[in-house]
């Protein structure tokens, strides 16, 4: 209690004798108004008030000041004062605007909404690029809370939250602050140095607020928040809106602002519904506050988004410039709830200050030395927007549990309760912990890991598990083991790994792993366990082909430099023939049986499809991600892939030694892949990969180069970049060379929308193209067409397409159902 109170009275104290000009902004009857633009005319040095209404503003040098207060709904106030020591009081009251309809002056029969939003679109690209680079102070702030949060979700305890949550199960769940540089040049370019980072009840975290993430510029023609967002003054926003005239005011330079009313068109269309304000004969945003739907925005669990916007004038650069933005959301899923805002305060602009692209690199975020570390002195006396007093108790309250739940007792008097066994854990697994020394360990369920195959009937797994962190996580060591029993085949089987990542930055990873398993001859595993279980006991289809390999391997990747990783691999393997050992079915059907588990001949049973041989194996393959940026952390790197570039694969495999000479190979491959927002008419992905064997004419039949096929028409997988949908799964496999190509565009409600109906549904058209070729057979195409975004409310987990596949004509037709929530 001494602490809390001490606590208190510090940021008091600190928040008096540091605040520079301060005050309170309210109405005429003396309600709080938050989020009031506060700034010294005709500078960029400004701030906003908080949700209680209180703000500071940083001023350092005695001077006379014009301060300005500036709110949507409200008259400008200008206040002149001549401050001659600090802090300074001054107070606000902002009268309501009068917004009339009387100033508007009509001389067609054209709705007058209209004619101001032509002007703004036709002044769209001359606004956009007057600023063409500019240097700025950032300050965010993000909140998120939760109400009346269940104690479990999916069966899973959630605990507290950090300390979060009250009696009621609701409170704040997030808070976090940044204070940075920022470095724009149009159109794309935008890097930010965090001077300093506070993440409320973590000393060492840093906050994931940063200006990249939330640079939503109007004057383009789409933002991306999720979906790509059509602007109100796009050049295509006609299609889009249906403009109202509200009313007409007069801004504190005489400048006429119209408030003009953006309505969708079509309900489920990725768009605002709001308003934006217009500065007549300039064209320019003055502000706007415009409302998303989670639909819209193909958020699903967002209920709404709501951006305000506020912009300034300078007569010095005579440009009308961000000052501020909040994003207010509201959330509900898996029946959690809440909502939450990220405040963001552009500030001492220098505009046009002649930025070039080599003043630029990859790096678009890093952070000073010891970002993390500063204290309550210091955001106090540079934090632009005051704390309300539910963010200082959360601080506050965050602190003090933080230093208890870090100390020895408390985590281990936490793990003394988390690390008795139940019953539960028989069908979940059983984790042990010792959170203290940053190390748990424990063992798999084997209830969860029961299948079924025709090699070795019913089987099951029961894994153990042991991991070590360091450095805060930076660095771990994580040993894993199996153990995998057939039943029918009466095999006993196992495997065990070893990995350790060295450091956060290039990430280098090492794995040594070896042991015995029945493995598919497609290592990427075409079709799932699960799958296969009930593709056989109940339809008699077993699709899934094994072998069995006893091996030895090494891994290791690392990141080289910035977008290029290397992977290699050398391993040693037994690889032996595996042949039916059950006919066990659920629903037996006399004209139906078993295929063999030969996957070169379905009715070769008992006929091996290469004989058991020894080989080295050793993999090299490079990833290049063109134009790859990333974030610099202290200690750590994340990189951020960019849709404008594609992803390339290039690799080199060999096998050598092998007990049988016909079995050694080369092969050099590659692959393109990439995928890409077309404006607003949706994404468009694809995926090319080529390849060419060398000295492969009578090599084993599992080192071929195996296609990703779909015999049972069911998908797990969002994208059908990487499958042939009504292929068999072993039907093109090739030694020689190949060229498998895949594209899909999936037109997110574009077409959809605006078909009566059918537009209610919220479904998204997808159409795609794959083919394959390889010397040995004609090529192959399929082509779909299908629905996604299937279901209702928030719970969109089905899609459907139709399949037609040809190969020297007509080949087949099916239908395939696609499902997202496993």
């Amino acid at each position: 209690m001494k602490t809390k109170l001490l606590s208190t009275l510090l940021l008091l104290f600190v928040g008096i004798s540091n605040a520079q000009i301060k005050g309170t902004v309210t109405d005429t009857k003396d309600k709080p108004l938050p989020f009031v633009n506060i700034f010294i005319e005709n500078t960029y040095k400004g701030t906003t008030s908080n949700e209680d209404g209180n703000y500071e503003l940083n001023i350092t040098e005695p001077n006379t000041y014009t301060v300005v207060f500036q709110f949507l709904g409200y008259k400008t106030v200008k206040k002149t004062v001549n401050i001659e020591s600090f802090p300074y009081e001054l107070d606000a009251s902002l009268a309501d605007e009068e917004i009339s309809l009387n100033e508007v002056v009509i001389t067609t029969g054209e709705n007058p909404a209209n004619v101001i939003m032509r002007q703004a679109i036709a002044k769209r690209k001359e606004n956009l690029e007057k600023i063409q680079s500019y240097k700025a102070d950032f300050y965010s702030r993000g909140l998120i809370r939760i109400k009346d949060a269940p104690e479990k979700i999916l069966g899973q305890d959630i605990g507290d939250l950090g300390g979060g949550l009250d009696s009621t199960r609701s409170g704040v769940i997030y808070l976090s602050e940044t204070i940075s540089k920022l470095e724009f040049l149009r159109p794309n370019k935008l890097k930010e140095k965090i001077l300093a980072s506070k993440v409320s009840g973590d000393d060492k975290g840093f906050s994931f607020n940063n200006a990249i993430d939330v640079e939503f510029d109007l004057y383009n023609n789409t933002i991306e928040l999720g979906n790509q967002i059509i602007s109100p003054i796009a050049n295509n926003a006609f299609g889009y809106y249906r403009y109202t005239l509200e009313g007409v005011f007069y801004d504190d330079r005489g400048n006429l602002i119209n408030k003009i009313k953006a309505i969708p068109r079509r309900e489920n269309d990725p768009v605002f519904e709001g308003f934006i304000y217009i500065v007549e004969d300039q064209w320019t945003i003055y502000a706007a506050e415009l409302d998303i739907t989670g639909v819209q925005a193909r958020i699903p669990a967002v209920d709404k988004i709501t951006i305000t916007q506020n912009y300034a004038y300078s007569e010095q650069n005579k440009i009308w410039t961000k000052m501020s933005q909040n994003i207010d959301f509201k959330y509900g899923l898996f029946g959690i709830k809440g909502d939450g805002r990220f405040t963001a305060v552009y500030s001492n602009y220098s505009i046009n200050p002649g930025l070039t692209r080599k003043d630029f690199s990859k790096e678009i975020v890093s952070f000073a030395e010891e970002a993390n570390k500063k204290d309550s002195l210091f955001w106090t006396s540079i934090r632009p927007v005051p704390l309300t007093e539910e963010e200082i108790t959360d601080y506050i309250k965050k602190d003090s549990i933080q230093i208890v739940k870090d100390s020895k007792v408390y985590k281990d008097s936490v793990d003394k309760v988390n690390n008795k066994f139940k019953v539960s854990n028989i069908i979940g697994g059983y984790t042990f912990n010792n959170t203290y020394e940053n190390w748990s360990a424990g063992i798999t369920s084997p209830i969860e890991a029961i299948s079924f195959n025709t090699v070795q009937g019913w089987n099951g797994n029961i894994g153990g598990f042991y991991t070590k962190n360091f450095d805060e996580y930076k660095r771990f060591l994580t040993v894993n083991g199996n153990i995998n029993y057939g039943f029918s085949d009466d095999r006993l089987r196992g495997t065990l790994s070893a990995t350790y990542k060295f450091n956060n930055t290039s990430r280098p990873f090492l794995t040594l792993s070896g042991g015995i398993q029945a493995t598919q001859f497609n290592a990427t595993e075409p079709i799932s366990r699960f799958e296969n279980t009930v593709a056989s006991l109940f339809f008699e289809d077993n699709y899934m082909k094994l072998y069995d390999r006893s091996f030895v391997q090494a891994s290791y990747s690392e990141e080289l430099f910035n977008g290029f990783r290397l992977y290699t691999t050398l391993s040693y393997e037994r690889r032996k023939a595996l042949f039916n050992t059950t006919e066990q079915v659920f629903y037996p059907e006399d004209d139906d049986v078993y295929t063999s588990n030969n996957p070169l001949d379905e009715s070769a049973y008992g006929i091996a499809p290469f004989e058991t041989h020894n080989l080295v194996k050793l993999n090299v393959a490079a990833r290049i991600n063109f134009g790859q940026e990333y974030l610099s952390y202290p200690d750590s790197k994340f990189n951020i892939t960019k849709d404008k570039y594609p992803t390339l694969l290039v690799g080199y495999e060999k096998a050598l030694g092998a007990t049988n000479e016909d079995y050694n190979f080369d092969q050099v491959k590659a692959r393109l892949y990439q995928s890409f927002n077309i404006s607003n008419k949706g994404r468009f992905s694809y995926n090319i990969r080529a390849g060419k064997f060398f000295n492969a004419d009578d090599i084993s039949f599992v080192d071929f180069q195996h296609f990703n096929g779909n015999q049972i028409h069911v998908s797990r997988s969002g994208n059908y970049t990487d499958v042939f949908n009504n292929l068999g799964y072993y039907d093109l496999s090739t030694n020689d060379s190949y060229l498998e190509m895949h594209a899909e565009h999936d037109f997110n409600g574009f077409i959809l929308s605006r078909i009566p109906l059918l537009k209610k549904l919220n479904f998204n058209l997808v159409i795609g193209a794959h083919t394959l070729a390889t010397p040995d057979f004609k090529p192959y195409q399929e082509y779909t067409i299908g629905l996604d975004n299937i279901g209702w409310g928030k719970w969109r987990f089905l899609r459907v397409d139709y399949v037609r596949s040809y190969q020297s004509g007509f080949a087949s037709d099916a239908v395939l159902f696609g499902l997202k929530f496993f």
